[in-house]
Order: structure tokens, then sequence, then C-alpha cells
């Protein structure tokens, strides 16, 4: 009898390993999105200014942003757990020294370098682009929504804990607990070993003439830049709220519990948008998601402006808020992997990556300096609005495949 050939297997979702890749994610990035509840404690232990520490974790913004593309990259080549256990050691040094480390240089170090080269370690391009490649190009978007919702779990659950213990134990207390978190989920990098999957639908990947070739390819790219300048707004929004929303409510005269709770609730409903949108990005143009996200920014910061400054005001515009505030990382890492496959998404997502954080620096210092020059923050939710305007429209000129049921289309 004549043998037959072997039928490929149906390519499956990897359920283990993307509940890996989401608690990694909820534990980083719940120490990095609680980071303004220390702000205030600091600058009252320390007697370094607001604006100083603001610059301290603006520095942070930037670095987890530039690490983002070394790290995608060491872990494209090398595969994700080095790079995830080394980043989880890393992020519990910097949480750790920073209550020894309490001049505006030493936090600079701590805040700036160590916690936030940690946690970018263990962040979006090195999972998502770890388990991209086991994944058909159609689940990407709903797999990076799912993995971006442990990072939003990880905020919501953190910031009552963090804030609970900074109260009732202090800040540096708060920061020891953080650290053994992080060292205790170190495990959960065990299942991300495996460099590639190399799913059959990655075949082509062997002839795409590797990194050099796929940089010069993007950076040529008018799409990529689109969503680098997108992306650049979200982080500018993302900083400037994680960093001083805590500030903005004190300044209403509210408790630091609103803070935290005004926090976790951003956390809470991110993880019914990043699912959500994750989902809407298996059937929709994912250019179009990012446009109504970003005009929706736009509209939620208008209201709340013309708001009174009340508790419920506070956690109503959270919730909305947090419907969009990281699901924005599923549709652009999913047009990233559209535009030029998943085999060095970890690379060319970090990069874009790096200019949200860009955005990020200049949110969490300028916010700052607002504060300090005008004794509020008005001209930075001013600059939001107009910022996510911007975002909404540099979004549509972008090129994007559509999705058939053989996989990716070619028409744009």
């Amino acid at each position: 009898m004549t043998a037959q050939p072997a039928t490929p297997r149906a390519p499956t979702m990897h359920w283990g390993l993307l509940v890996a890749a989401s608690a990694i994610l909820m534990v980083t990035m719940g120490v990095r999105q609680t980071s303004g509840l220390y702000l205030d404690p600091i600058h009252r232990s320390t007697g370094v200014s607001i604006v100083e520490i603001s610059f301290a974790l603006a520095i942070g913004q930037f670095v987890w942003g530039a690490v983002q593309p070394v790290f995608g990259a060491v872990a494209d080549q090398r595969g994700a757990l080095p790079v995830l256990l080394f980043g989880g050691v890393l992020l519990a040094i910097g949480l750790l020294l920073a209550p020894y480390l309490t001049s505006p240089l030493g936090l600079s170090v701590s805040l700036g370098l160590l916690m936030a080269a940690g946690a970018g370690a263990g962040s979006f391009s090195v999972l998502i682009g770890a388990t991209a490649h086991r994944l058909p190009a159609e689940k990407r978007s709903f797999a990076a929504g799912l993995i971006n919702a442990g990072g939003s779990l990880g905020q919501f659950v953190f910031a009552p804990l963090v804030q609970w213990i900074i109260t009732s134990a202090g800040w540096a207390r708060a920061m020891f607990t953080m650290a053994a978190i992080t060292l205790l989920s170190l495990p959960l990098a065990w299942p991300l070993r495996r460099r590639t999957g190399d799913h059959a639908a990655d075949a082509s990947a062997a002839d795409d003439g590797g990194l050099r070739a796929q940089l010069r390819l993007a950076v040529r790219d008018r799409s990529y830049w689109c969503l680098h300048l997108g992306f650049f707004t979200c982080g500018l929004h993302i900083a400037f709220l994680v960093t001083h929303l805590p500030g903005e409510i004190a300044l209403c005269g509210l408790s630091p519990t609103v803070a935290s709770t005004s926090i976790a609730l951003i956390g809470l409903f991110n993880i019914a948008g990043s699912l959500i949108v994750g989902a809407l990005g298996q059937r929709y143009r994912m250019k179009y998601l990012l446009f109504w996200m970003y005009a929706s920014r736009a509209v939620m910061i208008g209201l709340y402006l013309v708001a009174p400054p009340t508790p419920t005001t506070f956690y109503v515009f959270s919730a909305a808020l947090g419907f969009t505030w990281l699901a924005t990382v599923p549709p652009t890492a999913g047009l990233v992997g559209k535009l030029f496959g998943p085999r060095y998404l970890g690379t060319l997502f970090g990069l874009t990556l790096l200019s949200h954080q860009l955005g990020g620096f200049f949110g969490a210092w300028l916010g700052g300096v607002a504060l300090a020059h005008s004794g509020n923050y008005l001209w930075m939710w001013y600059a939001d609005i107009a910022l996510a305007a911007l975002a909404a429209l540099v979004n549509l000129p972008i090129r994007e495949a559509r999705y058939s049921c053989h996989g990716v289309n070619a028409t744009r």
C-alpha cells in the first residue's frame, strides 16, 4: 500500500503556555502599575521632592521601554526562559534596594533602572513574542488579549494590597513584599522555555533574510511608524495617570483609598477590555479598534474635567478609561505580526513599546512639572485630549491585511 502523507495537526491554543505568560505579566505589571502609590509616602519620609521622584519614575518609564526590543531580540534568538529569570531577579533587587537608596540619584537607580529593566524583561514583547510562534495568525490577537488581561489583573490585585501595606507598615515593607512575590513567581517561566513553536504558518520565516533585513523593512514602512506614533500617545496617557492619579485625587481632598480603588478599577475593567478587544481583533480591522479606543479617551477625559470631583466621579472615570487602558496592546501587537510575521515579533513589537515608553517618560515627568509650576494637572489633561484625538487619526492610514479562512489575505 502506498503510504499516505501525514495530515498536519490542527493548531491549538496552548492554554497552559498562555496562562503562564498571563501570570508572569500579572506580577511584573502589578508592580509597575502601582508605582504612583509610593510617590507621596516616599516624598514625606525622605524629603525628596515630587518632581525628583517623578523624574525617577519617568526614567523607569523610558528604561522599561528601552529594554523591550533588547530583551525581545534575545528571547527571539535564545528563548524566553533566561530572559524571564534574569528579569525577575533584577526586579526583586530593585525593590529591595529602593528603601536604602533614598537620594534622588538612588531612587533613579532603584526605581528608574533596576526595577524598570527587570519588569521590562518579563513584559509584553518577550511574552507575546514567545507565544505567537505557537499560534495560528488568526488567534494571535485573542492570545495577546488574554496575556494582557493578566497584567490588568495584577493591577487590580496589587493596588489595594500595596496601599494596605503602605498604610499599615510603610512603603519600604510594601516594596519588600513585592520583591518576595516576584521571586516566588520565577517558576512560572518554565513553560516558556522553548524558543519557538515553529508553527506551520511561519514556515516562510526561513526566507526572511534575518533580523537586520526585517528591521530595514520595518523602518521603511509607513504603517509601522503610524503604530509608533499612536503608541507614543498611549504611553504618555498611562504613565501620567499611573504616576499622578493619586496626586490628582489628593488635590481633591479625597483619601488614599480612593486612589488605590481607582487604580484597581482601571485594572479590573481592562481585563474585560483586553479580552474583548483581543477577540474583536480576530474579526475586525485592528486599526479601526485602535481608532475608536483612542478617540474614546479624548471624550472620557473631557467628561471627567466637567464632572464634580467626587469618589464616584473617579470610580466611573477609572472604570471607563480602564476598558481601553492597555487594550491597545493586542491590536498593536497583532498589526506588527500582520505586517512582518511572528519570527521577530519580540524585537519589532519591542521597538513600538520603546515609543510607548518615550511617551511614558514625558507623561510621568511632565505631570510632576505641571504640579510644581501650576499647583494642578489641568494643562496635562488638555494635552491628553489633544494627543488622544491625534492618536486616533494616525491609525487610519495603516495598511492592514484581512483574515480569511485560509489565514492572512494579501489584500491591504
